[in-house]
This record gives C-alpha cells, structure tokens and sequence, in this order.
C-alpha cells in the first residue's frame, strides 16, 4: 500500500520540486494557505488542501483527517529582510510547531526545511568566519535575524516533538537555493563582487538536489531528531574556497588547508551521505544554464 506523505508549502517554488519528486513514490496530499482550484487538483498522487498553519486548529483537524505516514514541513516566509522581523518569526515559529505538533499526534515521522541561516552567518551586523572549516552541523548556531532564529526555534520544536511522542524528525539545511537555468550565484553582481556572497560562504545547492535530499530522509531508517547540511559540492565562484576566504576576510587558521581542496563547499555533506545515502549531484557549471521546465502541478 503507497505510504501518504503531506506536504505544507508545496505551492512554493522550491516546494513545488519536492512535491513532485515524491508523488512518484507517495500519494502526496499538497497542504499551503490557498487552494488551486478544483478544476485544477494535480496530477495523479497529489490533492491540495488550503490550510493555515498559524491556526493550530485548522492544521490538527486536516492532519488527523488526513492520517499521513510522514508530514513534509516545508512552508516558511522563505527569507529574511522581506517582511517585518516579527511577522517572520511568529509566523515560521508558529507554523512549525502547529504543524509538528499535528504530526506528532498522529505518530507520522517528519522532514522539515530548515536552513543554513540558523548558523547565523549571512545576516549577522558583521560577517566572520566560522569556527571550522568545513562546517558541519555541530557548528553553534548564532544568528541575530528573526529568520535565523525562527529556524533554530524549528529545530528545538522538532526535538521536542520527537522527545515526546517517538517520532523521528529531520531538519534539513539547505544553503541558498537555485533552480534549473536560473542561477543568480552566477549573475554578474555576484561573481564579480566577492562581498556578495561572502556572507555564507559563496555556498548554494541545486532545489533537484534539495527534492531528492528530503526523499532520502523520509525513507531513511532515523531516530530522534537529526540535522543535515543540504549543500552543492563547489562553491558558486569556482575558485580555490580557501584563496577567496583569505582574499575577503584575511588570514585563516593554516590547519584549514588540509580540511578542503580546490573549490569545495564550506559545508560539510559528509553526515548526509553516511546517514541518508545522499551526494549532491548538481552544480552551476551545468545546470546554471539548463532549459528544466517547473513542475507544474495541476493536470
């Protein structure tokens, strides 16, 4: 029998990826704040529901409905800097413990996005290096910016939750995401200012690789609550990590050069490749010019 996996935020454009990628192993139920239409419900495995998740009333009811085997958490205000900082937080904050909670009630096991901003590095007042090089996700998160803390809020949810009511939760963060053909890791504004991107690291991942990410944790043998980097191998300049490093920020501890080569990541992937059987298979010398079509979700 085809496990039933919901989906918030799957309207989304990166939502949208991961939807599509699981409807070809799951009936996915599409949950988000408006609804399609009924002249439009999706292609075989998906059906939409419009469901605020800042109602913890109204996510419960469609959760206990519904009786998923697993629960997607995908839906956030995507960024910082968009919006008022409170409406950031109280609305990504409320959502995720809403909507895990919900999963928790009904025992479905979880994936949720978080994000590389919980480490704090892209919106901190004044950008450093990290502590380690690559970074992994034992890094101390410190951010200072409403998005960066309502995913750290996310992730202490989804301990909590699988604390209480036995469920594994996996927390994925995915560093700045692109999208088949439309890459602005390599416009001009930032391959030629190194101050662009220097803030993560020039750090990016492809949203196929993302969707594939969130398949290999949802049927991953998990326990508790486990965090993971989402990450492309290379960084977005195609240049040596630690010369750019070095050129934006200045000396950096000599032990880094035996911790990376060439032009790889900041971010270590290591623990979702030994845990999930994930590699990220994409990168901007590729797809930063591929013609992918969007999903397009409705028949």
């Amino acid at each position: 029998m085809t496990e039933t996996v919901l989906v918030t935020g799957g309207l989304g454009r990166s939502g949208r990826w991961v939807v599509d990628r699981l409807a070809d192993e799951y009936d996915v139920v599409c949950v988000d704040l408006d609804h399609p239409g009924f002249d439009e419900l999706g292609r075989d495995g998906i059906e939409f529901r419009a469901v605020d998740l800042t109602d913890a009333g109204e996510i419960l009811d469609a959760t206990t409905e519904i009786d998923p085997d697993a629960v997607v958490h995908w839906a956030a205000i995507p960024a910082a800097g968009r919006h008022a900082g409170t409406h950031v937080f109280e609305t990504n904050s409320l959502a995720a413990y809403n909507t895990l909670t919900a999963a928790g009630r009904v025992g479905a096991r979880v994936v949720q996005a978080s994000s590389d901003g919980a480490y704090g590095f892209f919106f901190h007042e004044e950008w450093s290096l990290p502590d380690e090089l690559p970074i992994t996700e034992a890094h101390a998160r410190r951010p200072e910016d409403a998005y960066g803390v309502s995913k750290v809020v996310a992730e202490e949810v989804g301990a909590a939750i699988s604390r209480r009511d036995g469920v594994s939760v996996a927390s994925i963060r995915p560093s700045w995401i692109q999208f088949p053909g439309d890459y602005p890791c390599r416009g001009d504004g930032y391959v030629d200012d190194l101050s662009a991107g220097a803030g993560n690291f020039w750090s990016y991942v492809d949203v196929r690789d993302v969707a594939e990410m969130v398949a290999a944790a949802l049927s991953a043998d998990l326990a508790g609550h486990e965090t993971f980097n989402c990450v492309a191998a290379d960084n977005a300049l195609g240049r040596p990590l630690l010369d750019l490093l070095s050129e934006y920020y200045g000396d950096v501890p000599a032990a880094w050069a035996d911790s990376v080569a060439g032009d790889a990541s900041a971010f270590s992937t290591a623990k979702a490749r030994e845990v999930l059987g994930w590699e990220p298979d994409r990168s901007w010398r590729e797809a930063a010019d591929e013609d992918v079509p969007e999903p397009e979700l409705t028949l």
